[in-house]
């Protein structure tokens, strides 16, 4: 959608834009990288999720600990080998992301914000390796990077908070555990204002039928979203509200038809 909504001309068709060969291996480097970072993550957090979220353990029930690291391993060659391919910049990106992940499932993740921040910061490179890749329309993409950057760590917030009784456990630091959750609602709602201006903004920026959709869809559903944040005080409240985040996601991705 990155491709053919915001970098691509008018002029090019469905055909022309989407069905060749590089951007397939841009978008399979891009998913080997991350489906590497999740299993590294998931190595790492066998016992916090045995308390977190039990039902989803895969490493030790369906998948040996010693594969899961031959898995990460494969999956890092495979997505750094087609980037250096295609190319030397979108090699270094995704060679930094690779040990950024790996830095993060270790040690950052169990840190106060920083760990929220990095993978805010992860999801947005995700949206820009295409103007790495592809160096037309860049401030375009980078819009869509911050959107991303903004909702990520607010939704890495509301997931520590419904994780904070096994974090504890095994001695992280999140913010919650550190700040206790009323002061990490504060932090979500400052990133809340924050990103709420992002897309005010960009009234004077786009034309009509995609301000349209904004405002009529996208930041009613931010509204709302406020609402049941400030009256969140349970983990299944809060397991909404992050799941919930997901669907902002996806409508935000759907608003580049209207670009």
């Amino acid at each position: 959608m990155i491709k053919f909504f915001l970098i691509d001309s008018k002029q090019l068709s469905i055909e022309q834009s989407l069905f060749n060969i590089e951007l397939f291996l841009v978008s399979f480097s891009t998913i080997c990288i991350a489906a590497a970072g999740y299993i590294i993550n998931d190595y790492y957090d066998i016992k916090i999720d045995t308390i977190n979220k039990p039902h989803k353990v895969i490493i030790g029930v369906y998948i040996s600990r010693r594969g899961a690291i031959l898995w990460n391993f494969a999956l890092n060659v495979i997505g750094l080998g087609i980037a250096y391919w295609l190319s030397k910049q979108l090699f270094l990106v995704h060679l930094g992301a690779g040990v950024l992940l790996w830095f993060y499932s270790n040690y950052l993740k169990r840190t106060a914000l920083l760990g929220n921040v990095v993978i805010g910061f992860l999801t947005a490179v995700s949206v820009l390796v295409m103007a790495v890749q592809y160096p037309q329309n860049q401030e375009l993409v980078g819009v869509f990077a911050l959107f991303a950057f903004f909702i990520t760590i607010v939704r890495e917030i509301i997931k520590d908070i419904e994780d904070v009784k096994g974090d504890a456990t095994f001695g992280c630091r999140t913010l919650p555990i550190i700040w206790g959750i009323r002061r990490a609602k504060r932090v979500i709602y400052v990133f809340f204002v924050i990103f709420s201006i992002i897309l005010l903004s960009t009234y004077f920026s786009f034309h009509q039928r995609f301000v349209f959709y904004l405002y009529f869809v996208l930041l009613p559903l931010w509204g709302y979203f406020f609402v049941r944040l400030v009256r969140a005080d349970t983990k299944k409240e809060f397991a909404f509200l992050s799941a919930f985040c997901k669907w902002i996601m996806i409508l935000g991705v759907l608003s580049m038809f209207f670009l």
